[in-house]
């Protein structure tokens, strides 16, 4: 395929495309709990966060964490999406010594499906500079992969679980990405 093709096929909006989409603040820290915590019931393996670790662990810091919520007209938030930065070194290019990365987070989409969710942090992490943006099958990240035209990696995540008796557990039924 050449560059345009590649270009063309990939191109996202420059802004996003469902109304009501902001940065995360402070005064959400509640809400978003409320909505991470209910949806990673559904996982046979999850975290189960206080509202002061959904403020650690999702309010926006430049060049670490990068989450959105979504309002409805009366000012409520109702769906969440978020991704980290985990950028890489690019040894030995005369032009280019870093590729910015982007990594699906917590995402919750109560008024939206899911994929429109997700194509808007697409349209998110490029309007942050972002090269690339990944995502793992957990969770119910299947659901996005394929439409969105994300390509199979060629690793695998495993996880230790340090003095847990665990039994296998299938990517969907991860509720866990990274803490």
């Amino acid at each position: 395929m050449t560059m345009a093709r590649t270009i063309k096929l990939y191109k996202v909006p420059e802004a996003p495309k469902l109304i009501g989409m902001r940065k995360m603040e402070k005064k959400d820290v509640k809400r978003v709990h409320e909505l991470v915590s209910g949806y990673l019931k559904k996982f046979t393996l999850h975290p189960e966060f206080e509202e002061d670790e959904i403020a650690h662990w999702m309010l926006p810091r430049e060049g670490v964490i990068y989450s959105f919520v979504r309002e409805n007209d009366k000012g409520e938030v109702t769906d969440v999406c978020s991704f980290y930065s985990l950028p890489s070194s690019i040894l030995g290019h005369d032009k280019y010594n870093l590729l910015k990365a982007a990594y699906s987070y917590w995402n919750v989409a109560t008024t939206v499906p899911l994929h429109e969710l997700m194509y808007d942090a697409l349209i998110l992490a490029k309007a942050e500079d972002f090269d690339v943006f990944n995502a793992l099958n957990v969770m119910e990240n299947e659901a996005f992969l394929k439409e969105l035209k994300f390509g199979i990696g060629d690793g695998f995540l495993q996880y230790y679980l340090y003095n847990w008796k665990c039994p296998k557990i299938e990517p969907s039924g991860m509720g866990l990405v990274l803490l």
